[in-house]
């Protein structure tokens, strides 16, 4: 997946009111950003980061800027949430992510009751996969990648969600996209929302598939490279 536009290198000051970020340009011009993203970026930035923004000449939108990239100065980190179903869209259609090929047709954003999942793939013979996606950027003292950064119900939701679709007879998986590479592996963040990691550890017994994939991020674009291990127990 490429950004749309050329990216434009600066550093962050502060984020504030979790969707702002105030960024200095290269040009020593301090812009403020919005910043898609819902969680507490833990160990996604700190004051003086290099980032990269997007710029929009869009006359309806109020911030001409948005904060994509952080760097730590070991790995680039995609921040921007509203990047990664897409990314992950893309990788299914391609077939980058091994467990999930085959498949003839993919909806994103499918209705299921009263509520959406990510993307729904289905064969022409009836076989269906529903896919729940979330974007993984927190980064462990061991060096592992964990999620979630903060309390989610929403997320718990989904996991019950996925485990009554696995009940009913069809196919349901939890994809983690890594987007970071200064991590090896992939764990729930007990620490921060041990319900959610003991819903993750029951989605698996039930069947629910654990997917974990880790992404290659450059001032470009944002590929699907590989799948890392994960650890599930406390």
């Amino acid at each position: 997946m490429k950004f749309p536009t050329k990216l434009i290198k600066g550093k962050i000051i502060k984020r504030y009111k979790r969707f702002l970020a105030d960024i200095e340009l290269e040009d020593g011009q301090v812009v403020v950003a919005h910043t898609a993203n819902t969680g507490s970026m833990k160990t996604c930035w700190e004051p003086g980061w290099k980032v990269l923004c997007s710029y929009h000449d869009d006359p309806k939108r109020k911030l001409k800027y948005s904060l994509e990239l952080t760097n730590n100065g070991k790995s680039w980190i995609l921040v921007n949430t509203s990047m990664p179903n897409k990314l992950a869209y893309e990788a299914v259609e391609k077939e980058l992510i091994t467990e999930l090929k085959g498949y003839d047709h993919i909806k994103p954003e499918a209705k299921i009751g009263k509520s959406r999942i990510d993307l729904l793939l289905t064969k022409e013979s009836g076989e269906k996969c529903y896919v729940e996606i979330k974007n993984v950027t927190l980064r462990a003292d061991d060096g592992g990648a964990q999620f979630p950064d903060g309390v989610t119900e929403r997320g718990q939701k989904h996991l019950k969600e996925l485990m009554e679709i696995k009940k009913s007879g069809d196919r349901a998986c939890m994809l983690y996209m890594v987007n970071r590479a200064d991590v090896d592996s992939f764990s729930p963040a007990e620490h921060i929302d041990p319900k959610y990691a003991e819903l993750l550890r029951e989605a698996e017994s039930k069947g629910v598939e654990i997917l974990v994939y880790q992404t290659k991020i450059t001032p470009s674009s944002v590929i699907v490279e590989k799948s890392i291990p994960y650890f599930l127990e406390k």
